[in-house]
């Protein structure tokens, strides 16, 4: 076929299959045009998930209309000038390519009334329509200050792309979640979002950023948040980072709860997000994700934000600087703060005739009575129903009539108890005062007290995070090697040609770790050397270093990429840190060990004095709390 000028609708249609993936996609070029229009509030309005119609309308300055045709027309923009603005973007949209993709494969309606340099309005608005390449108007028309922009039946004209919509309910969760990303880093712009007639947002302009994460986020999740405000060091440049990090108890199993913002515009970083995961590392499990809401300002001339079609992802000119900040910000934060998770418990059971509530719980409670149980079973969902209803609620009686009867052999025990305290005798079958001071149960968990209440410790987890930070504080701040023990006889153990490749490039970590192994044939390793701490606990050395190649060839110990050059490493403390979990977790106390009271004692004493001790390097906690608070709701105190 000869080579020939593609026509233009083709053109924007090509354009679109870049820009517009899914309606998502049209509410965000249109919201941000709408940002950089200098709007102060937006209403966003669905049918069918966007499918049907999308329509934007803000209060900004408008487009005149002598410039509405040229709006729609490809590469047109009021964004940039020259080339040379595009090494420091400061607005959200610049490609100029919006409008016109939308408009080829969509029926567009936009209409406008602008405000003159002077700030008076025109006298009339003005409408241009637009369904594939034929445009009618502009023509005079009534409108309100500012710009309606109306987008029906997406995809009419390209219905292999149609196809591939998903449900209105799917598509419109898509907007909801595109709509609060934006809206979270714009807390100065009200918003309001409707689908099918009914509010589903109401965002008031003029927010602080806190507030705005708290109307997102929910209010039930506020006391979770930390705040943090972090400046960088002003010879390294103007770099700010400011947001809330979640309490590792609000991890979630996805990260659609992660919001980053670089100046103002919402973002997707792997190095960002490597960053934030390296700061929550060791504080909760790795198949988890935090919850954090992270604005970074920064020199616009040291981002490069026209690295991708929708916008959607930036290049950094310094990323190690600022990978180091996101760091910095958020492990301070959660050092600084008490990360000790709190027990929660059911509502206790009234008494049988007992006319007083029960106290409220901190948590949503499961299901206490048949009352209640009645109510959910009729708001079910037919399909879910396929079970007895009547075996459950009998079911449900004869708990609720153990439960009572186990708490009032419990009153009674305690009225006993404070009958023989009266009378100055002590109870054979409860401990004295002093041994409660720290007592070990089942030979796994320690209870002690605090300021704040009771205090239960998972012991094995407890001194696995004391064991992994003394290893780390001596290998990487100390820089000292651990002490190794030499083998009478070499542990042999199986490794392929795959494996021992790994065995080299993990030599300089092994030497540190006091770890001595090389190659004797094409399928074995010889161990000849092994750290002393592992030996005095007992810790066999096949199958860690079986385990230890296990991890690298799974690629545990790979290289983060964080950019070119000087910048292509990842921290020292992130390479060793998949070691010290394996060293520490198999020297730790184990569950069933019993401690002596010097040893019970020792481990407390260290718990105050390292860093995270709230959670084991696996991120599982170490401690819980029953607060006084709690106890008192427990016994019905408040």
């Amino acid at each position: 076929m000869p080579i020939r000028s593609l026509p233009t609708l083709v053109i924007n249609q090509i354009a679109a299959g870049e820009v517009i993936e899914r309606p998502a996609s049209v509410a965000k070029e249109l919201v941000e045009n709408a940002l950089d229009a200098g709007a102060t509030h937006i209403d966003l309005t669905l049918e069918e998930g966007g499918a049907r119609l999308i329509r934007i309308s803000d209060d900004g300055i408008g487009i005149p209309a002598d410039e509405l045709k040229l709006a729609v027309s490809p590469h047109a923009t009021s964004k940039i000038t020259a080339s040379d603005e595009l090494e420091a973007i400061g607005t959200l949209g610049f490609r100029g390519e919006a409008l016109a993709s939308i408009a080829s494969i969509s029926r567009l309606r936009i209409t406008s009334r602008p405000r003159n340099p002077d700030g008076s309005l025109e006298e009339a608005a003005a409408v241009l329509e637009v369904e594939g390449d034929q445009s009618t108007g502009p023509t005079p028309a009534s409108g309100k200050p500012g710009t309606v922009i109306e987008v029906r039946d997406l995809f009419f004209n390209t219905p292999a792309r149609r196809k591939f919509m998903r449900s209105p309910a799917g598509e419109f969760g898509h907007i909801n979640d595109t709509l609060a990303r934006i809206a979270i880093v714009n807390p100065d712009c009200g918003f309001t979002l409707a689908h099918n007639g009914r509010t589903v947002r109401d965002l008031p302009r003029n927010q602080s950023r806190r507030e705005r994460c708290i109307d997102l986020l929910g209010k039930d999740l506020e006391e979770g948040l930390l705040e943090f405000d972090h400046h960088d060091d002003p010879q390294r440049g103007s770099a700010h980072a400011w947001g809330l990090a979640g309490l590792p108890s609000l991890a979630r199993a996805t990260s659609k709860f992660q919001h980053v913002c670089v100046n103002g515009r919402p973002i997707r970083d792997r190095r960002l997000m490597h960053a934030v995961k390296e700061a929550y590392r060791g504080l909760m499990p790795p198949d988890k994700f935090p919850m954090v809401v992270l604005f970074i300002d920064l020199d616009p001339s040291h981002v490069d934000v026209n690295v991708h079609p929708q916008k959607a992802e930036v290049r950094f000119r310094h990323p190690s600087h600022v990978h180091g900040l996101v760091l910095t910000a958020l492990r301070q934060r959660l050092l600084g703060a008490d990360l000790t998770p709190s027990a929660t418990f059911r509502p206790p059971v009234p008494a049988i005739g007992s006319t007083e509530p029960a106290p409220v719980a901190t948590q949503a409670a499961p299901i206490r009575s048949t009352d209640e149980f009645v109510d959910y079973f009729k708001a079910m969902d037919p399909k879910q129903k396929g079970f007895v209803y009547q075996e459950v609620k009998e079911q449900l009686k004869q708990e609720l009539a153990e439960e009572v009867a186990e708490e009032d052999d419990a009153l009674e025990q305690q009225l006993l108890s404070r009958q023989a305290a009266a009378q100055g005798q002590t109870d054979p079958r409860l401990p004295s005062a002093d041994s409660l001071s720290i007592l070990q149960v089942h030979n796994s968990y320690v209870v002690t007290q605090d300021e704040q209440g009771l205090v239960i410790i998972d012991q094995h987890a407890l001194h696995e995070r004391i064991m992994f930070e003394e290893l780390r504080q001596r290998i990487l701040e100390d820089k000292a090697a651990l002490e190794s023990q030499r083998l009478l006889m070499p542990e042999v153990i199986d490794a392929d040609a795959s494996r021992q490749a790994r065995l080299d490039d993990l030599r300089p970590l092994l030497v540190r770790l006091g770890i001595e192994a090389d190659p004797i044939g094409p399928n074995t390793v010889a161990v000849h050397a092994f750290p002393s701490l592992l030996f005095s606990r007992n810790v066999k050395v096949g199958p860690f270093m079986t385990e230890l190649l296990d991890k690298a060839e799974a690629g545990a110990f790979d290289r983060l990429e964080l950019g070119g050059g000087s910048d292509a490493q990842l921290p020292e403390e992130a390479a060793l840190h998949e070691v010290l979990d394996m060293m520490s977790c198999k020297a730790a106390i184990k569950a069933g060990d019993k401690m002596s009271e010097e040893e019970l004692a020792a481990l407390l004493a260290k718990r105050d004095q390292i860093e995270r001790s709230s959670n084991c390097p696996h991120g599982r906690p170490t401690t819980l709390r029953l607060t006084l608070k709690d106890l008192e709701r427990q016994f019905g105190r408040s």
